[in-house]
């Protein structure tokens, strides 16, 4: 998911509009709302959900050897991982959960298939009932693929619906996401200070210094659009991780978000790559996976490392939705010259502030 451009497909349901844009709030263990899928010879996607369920779908095109991908994401826990080989035009299907308490459908095409994210919508058409057509796909050699039960009844009561704009990350602070001015406080948090460099990485590149750069260009543009925005430092000065939770946890923050740096042994400069961390709940979940999108599109060719659970004093030990982001190796053949960069610092700036905005935009 790192290379090329990211787009939201367009969500169309037969009726009004208005609903939010994010998975459904159900917990970690419920059962996936995908109950069965199917792409046909004719490259159209049929899907089956649990009544109403709420999905979110994107679209990235080819890179680096990797074909065009479209994947939908689903409330509710997938309960087993597996990948599917594809035929003719499409090369494979995976099915996972990329957070707890999700389930994500994946359909990669080969690297020759050129498709239009523009033409691309993906169709409710009844409560439990939606579908993608797949137009200009070629379809020689596409066999019908598919797992569960299509046949059942559909409802007769038709989904509200929303039309998903893109979601590529902005290249300026004119195109970050609109959130209520005055409601939300952020708590950014760049690691380490003063004594204490953080990792040290290719040429003396500090992490200290690499990330409070990063952090004080968050809080600028999260400050631009109405949010109030708390900095555990603001200058190279150590503070210790307690005073940083215990603030974040006094004013009664929105969202907690640190930012570091990864590093590895010098001489393993080939480990490059972008892992966003929370600790337990899915709020928080969600929003390292929304940072984590964000900054792997500014970061192409560095690998997806995931979104994981990690229990970093900080995020453990903040009461609101929290998470930590490794913005990239500074012992990183790749990722070190960029994170130098004071160019590829203002992207990583924008692609943060934009993944924090997004969740802001769920939260009620």
């Amino acid at each position: 998911m790192a290379l090329a451009l990211t787009r939201r497909l367009s969500l169309l349901f037969v009726g009004a509009l208005q609903i939010p844009l994010i998975l459904a709030c159900l917990p970690v263990n419920a059962a996936s709302a995908l109950a069965a899928w199917a792409l046909g010879s004719d490259g159209v996607l049929l899907l089956r959900t649990s009544r109403g369920a709420r999905l979110e779908a994107f679209f990235q095109s080819a890179d680096s050897g990797k074909g065009a991908r479209v994947w939908i994401d689903f409330p509710g826990e997938l309960s087993r991982t597996r990948t599917l080989r594809g035929s003719g035009p499409v090369r494979a299907i995976r099915l996972g959960k990329p957070t707890p308490g999700s389930t994500r459908l994946v359909i990669e095409f080969e690297p020759s298939v050129d498709l239009d994210p523009a033409q691309l919508k993906l169709v409710g058409t009844s409560p439990e009932r939606w579908k993608l057509s797949f137009e200009g796909l070629p379809t020689r050699g596409l066999r019908r693929i598919g797992e569960g039960d299509l046949s059942s009844s559909p409802s007769s009561r038709w989904p509200p619906g929303v039309s998903i704009t893109p979601t590529r990350t902005p290249i300026s602070a004119s195109g970050l996401p609109e959130v209520p001015r005055g409601r939300y406080k952020v708590v950014i948090d760049p690691g380490h200070g003063g004594p204490d460099p953080g990792a040290i990485g290719i040429r003396g590149l500090r992490e200290k210094d690499v990330v409070l750069d990063i952090s004080l260009q968050v809080a600028q543009l999260l400050e631009a659009r109405g949010v109030q925005v708390i900095m555990t430092r603001s200058a190279d000065i150590d503070v210790d991780l307690p005073p940083r939770v215990a603030r974040a946890n006094r004013i009664g923050a929105t969202a907690f978000v640190s930012i570091h740096a990864n590093a590895i042994s010098m001489y393993r400069q080939e480990v490059n790559g972008i892992e966003t961390f929370y600790f337990s709940d899915a709020r928080s979940a969600r929003l390292a996976s929304h940072i984590q999108r964000q900054v792997l599109n500014v970061s192409p060719g560095s690998p997806n490392r995931g979104v994981k659970r990690g229990r970093f004093f900080v995020i453990r030990r903040t009461n609101m939705p929290s998470s930590l982001v490794e913005t990239g190796f500074v012992t990183g053949r790749l990722d070190s010259p960029r994170l130098a960069s004071s160019a590829h610092r203002r992207k990583l700036a924008l692609a943060i502030a934009t993944g924090i905005l997004n969740y802001l935009q769920g939260v009620r």
